[in-house]
């Protein structure tokens, strides 16, 4: 963990590495009752979940404090470890099933994390919720989903001047061509594509920075489950 930390110039310091070896030991633990995870060996937790996550992190950004939402966080990835690296971050996780929200709940509790909420639902539902639409400074999701899906579920959560970063892996081209139109429709605007060789693999992770530039259509997100069956185009 240290030296992926100095490959992607991040401070790294005795209280960070106890709670990630806190994180680990709990996600191994919990992952026999529940399905959080199929990674279990500790070197590909640490870096296909932890450093993975942080990525997004680099010497210039996450320096002040802002708000952050994950959607479909799963085992609490990739906002606890942002959260872990910067506790300036005021953090709010969401996932659809409750006993994974059970979990998060020990997590941030055993690891004495303040300024995190978590929500038990779904992205459709609460993007059309008054409290947190368009409540938000950064958006991350780490979700296995087509970028037009994901950006009707992230982007009604982000303020205008905010942004959304999705994660993502090699090849993502004809994914960026096809999803244009939908996250312009969103109020959207890809600014950017992150290249990022995730240390202690091969692996090549890209992050689509999206940037809000005008609200959200007040009938996006749609009503559950009609964004993953009928995707904008």
């Amino acid at each position: 963990m240290e030296e992926g930390f100095r490959q992607l110039k991040l401070p790294y310091s005795s209280e960070i590495e106890k709670k990630f070896v806190k994180y680990r030991d709990l996600l191994k633990e919990w992952n026999q009752k529940i399905n959080i995870t199929s990674i279990e060996d500790d070197e590909e937790i640490y870096v296909k979940h932890f450093l993975d996550s942080i990525v997004l992190l680099d010497e210039g950004n996450f320096c002040e404090k802002k708000s952050l939402i994950d959607i479909g966080t799963g085992g609490g990835f990739p906002g606890y470890p942002l959260k872990i690296v910067n506790d300036e971050l005021s953090v709010t996780l969401l996932d659809s099933l409750r006993k994974r929200i059970d979990f998060l709940d020990m997590v941030r509790k055993e690891l004495n994390l303040e300024g995190v909420e978590l929500i038990h639902g779904r992205a459709e539902d609460f993007g059309q919720n008054p409290k947190y639409r368009e409540q938000f400074d950064i958006c991350v999701s780490r979700a296995v989903a087509p970028l037009n899906v994901l950006g009707e579920y992230c982007l009604p959560f982000v303020k205008v001047g905010g942004y959304f970063a999705a994660y993502k892996s090699e090849n993502i081209s004809k994914e960026i061509t096809d999803s244009e139109s939908a996250i312009n429709k969103l109020g959207g605007k890809i600014k950017e594509i992150k290249e990022i060789n995730l240390p202690g693999s091969e692996i090549l992770r890209k992050i689509v920075i999206i940037e809000k530039i005008e609200q959200t259509n007040s009938k996006y997100p749609r009503k559950a489950g009609k964004p993953s069956k009928d995707p904008l185009i």
